[in-house]
């Protein structure tokens, strides 16, 4: 499918005017083909679109890195391409050291069934957060971004993240403890 404006073009005229429709216009053009590319590595759908929305996440906010050595598919693919394999080994070594401590640590029944409880609990409060919510923990939290980076993605002041930061772990433990008891 020819497209009328390269995708170059889009780049400049994104960072230029940083209006939304030309990221837009890149993102129909690719999300399909950096879904498939998550899917076949991690064989998971749920993951598989989980990276695929990181990483244009990354994208938006990296997009003046770009600097056209390459094509911009080029570089949108081997950034996909490295993200997802950078969490398929934070998830393989999340995994082998949960095992190692498992075998040393035996938790007893009670336990296991206390935290697996917890993660239920924690689990419905995050069903209730609002997308806003959900993202800015997760950019901060899952992500690692720091509050400039999240600051910079979000076109607001340090202080106007640190205070929605606050504000959403707040809610959070409160539904927490509303949902616990």
């Amino acid at each position: 499918m020819k497209h009328s404006v390269k995708d170059e073009e889009l780049v400049r005229l994104y960072l230029h005017t940083r209006q939304n429709a030309y990221f837009e216009q890149l993102y129909k053009r690719y999300v399909g083909k950096v879904y498939r590319r998550c899917f076949s590595l991690t064989k998971n759908p749920t993951q598989a679109e989980d990276f695929t929305h990181d990483i244009f996440l990354r994208i938006h906010s990296g997009l003046s890195r770009f600097q056209e050595r390459s094509a911009f598919a080029t570089w949108l693919y081997a950034i996909s391409y490295n993200y997802c394999m950078d969490q398929l080994r934070l998830t393989n070594r999340a995994n082998l050291i949960e095992l190692d401590e498992s075998a040393h640590n035996l938790p007893d029944t009670n336990d296991t069934e206390h935290l697996e409880q917890r993660l239920r609990h924690l689990s419905v409060v995050m069903e209730n957060m609002s997308l806003e919510e959900t993202m800015l923990i997760r950019l901060k939290y899952e992500d690692d971004l720091d509050i400039k980076e999240i600051a910079r993605q979000y076109n607001l002041k340090d202080s106007a993240i640190k205070m929605r930061l606050k504000r959403t772990r707040d809610k959070i433990r409160r539904m927490y403890f509303e949902y616990h008891d």
